[in-house]
This record gives structure tokens, sequence and C-alpha cells, in this order.
């Protein structure tokens, strides 16, 4: 039987919706306000849903300080208080939080100390969360 352990975490990041294949008319048409060129930030909730079985010695899917580490380590270390149009990921990629989902997932996935990594949630508002699941 697989079972299912999930974490959630927080991190606090800037970005401009911004793509460079569009133009400046075609940019404001497809993000509105969030491509304001100073940009704009969001205190994101990432949640991590690992699954796999029981290990019978610790009655565990996941060894909760490594995942936290692993977690801190691939995602919130270098999202958090970032702008994260400056981060590498994002140079040629729009920095939108369907694109931070599918990057946190990819840098994730085989970082996990255990289980397998089943999907990557992000929150962007308390309105707006998107989701990565393993294919």
């Amino acid at each position: 039987m697989k079972a299912y352990f999930g974490r959630r975490y927080m991190l606090s990041a800037s970005h401009r919706l911004h793509s460079e294949s569009l133009s400046a008319e075609e940019n404001r048409a497809a993000y509105g306000k969030c491509n304001n060129p100073h940009g704009h930030g969001h205190n994101y909730v990432i949640e991590v849903l690992v699954g796999g079985p029981v290990a019978a010695e610790t009655g565990m899917v996941v060894d909760l300080v490594a995942l936290d580490a692993a977690v801190h380590r691939q995602v919130v270390d270098r999202f958090d208080h970032t702008n994260l149009n400056l981060d590498p990921l994002f140079e040629h990629l729009a920095p939108t939080t369907e694109n931070l989902c599918k990057a946190a997932f990819e840098l994730l996935k085989d970082a996990l100390p255990g289980g397998e990594l089943e999907y990557v949630r992000v929150e962007e508002t308390e309105n707006n969360f998107f989701q990565c699941y393993r294919a």
C-alpha cells in the first residue's frame, strides 16, 4: 500500500510578468497590471506531496527533517525574498506561477530523501493556485 505525506512551506518573492517574444502592447494585454515595470510580490505557499511505502522501521513515508532540508535547499532558499525575473531558470521564461510550480517540481523530483514526489502545489493568492503532478 502506498501512503502520502504532505508539507507546506512559505516564501516571498517578486516578479514582473513579461515575455520578450511579445510586444509591449501584447504584454500589457496578456498580463495586465502584472506587467508593471516595477513588478509586484506574493507570499507564496508551496505544498509538496510525497508518496511511497511506509517504512517498517520508522512508520514513515519520508523523514520530515530530511524533506524539510531538501525543500529549503532546492526551492525556499533559492527563491525566498528574490526577484524571480533575475533567476537563471526564468532568463527566457516568464516567471508566472505556473512556471514557478513547474520549476519547483523539477528541482525537487530527484532531490527527495525518500518516496516519490507526487505533486507540487503553489498558492499565489487566496484565490489562485497551481499544481504540477508526477507523470
